[in-house]
């Protein structure tokens, strides 16, 4: 067991990486089109790739899924995908790639609220958590001049949520289900809502698209085909929280990659916003949050 998780460990590590790379991506694909159009097409192209896998793919551990059960759990997980992604793909328009990394980072620290639903109560470590995540988001985002929150920032932040959302979902599908087909259908899912709302709400032109073409391969396959692909198998064998954790690094990945690539800069004062944001999600996933009662 302790191999299978190492093993997942190194494929969320590298999935981390991905993502990381994916927010310069999606920077520079709304210079040539829309949020909904750049996801439109980038999930289909994932859906495409893994499409052959998936048909060829068979065999799950744990108690299988199938029939309906198994459709409406991925369709469930490509809406949230879609809501995630689209919040996220908006927001980026008018944030750093940086900021939008470790905004989304922020899932970590949301996931085990939502376990509220499902009677777990967070503990100490949970909250110490918020209080450093959110400290960290108001240095990120709040400017010196006033209490006002820049756009792009905030609607990546309530993406955030619906990414919790998704991996709290994976990470109960993952180990009922085939992994690649799972993936493979929520994507498709993801697309096909993007196209309803391209399609009365942007331009879509093939000149667009040309110029997108190298962030939108990027997204298609590697962040998306490949990244979530990874994330779906290793989920098999590492908790959601753990996983959380670790693909947390993607923020850290995207003010690199940004600086690098997109020659984004942070300031002193944004610099200890992320630090107290990667502390906060840190906190809440290494120190104890659970009672004695939630004990497995």
């Amino acid at each position: 067991m302790q191999t299978r998780e190492l093993k997942a460990d190194a494929l969320l590590m590298i999935t981390a990486l991905i993502w990381g790379g994916a927010f310069v991506a999606q920077r520079l694909g709304m210079d040539h089109v829309g949020p909904f159009t750049f996801n439109a097409v980038r999930f289909a192209l994932g859906a495409a790739a893994l499409a052959p896998i998936a048909m060829r793919s068979h065999g799950t551990r744990g108690d299988a899924l199938s029939g309906w059960k198994a459709a409406v759990g991925s369709l469930g997980a490509g809406a949230l995908l879609f809501a995630g992604s689209s919040l996220q793909q908006m927001g980026i328009i008018w944030t750093t790639a940086g900021n939008a990394g470790f905004i989304t980072g922020l899932y970590v620290v949301i996931v085990p609220f939502l376990g509220l639903f499902f009677r777990q109560r967070p503990g100490l470590g949970s909250w110490v958590g918020v209080v450093l995540a959110v400290s960290g988001m108001y240095f990120l985002s709040v400017t010196n001049g006033g209490i006002a929150m820049n756009k792009g920032d905030i609607l990546v932040f309530v993406g955030a949520f619906f990414w919790a959302g998704h991996v709290l979902l994976l990470g109960w599908l993952a180990p009922r289900m085939n992994p690649i087909r799972l993936s493979c259908v929520q994507f498709a899912c993801c697309s096909v809502l993007s196209f309803f709302v391209a399609l009365p709400t942007e331009t879509f032109t093939l000149t667009g698209l040309y110029g997108a073409a190298g962030p939108i391969l990027y997204g298609g396959l590697m962040s998306t085909g490949v990244a979530y692909t990874l994330q779906a198998v290793a989920q098999q064998d590492a908790p959601p929280t753990h996983a959380a954790i670790i693909l947390s690094l993607e923020g850290a990945f995207a003010a690199l990659t940004g600086w690098i690539i997109l020659d984004e800069m942070l300031t002193p004062r944004a610099l200890a916003g992320c630090a107290l944001i990667f502390a906060g999600i840190v906190t809440a996933e290494l120190a104890p949050n659970r009672t004695p009662s939630q004990a497995e």
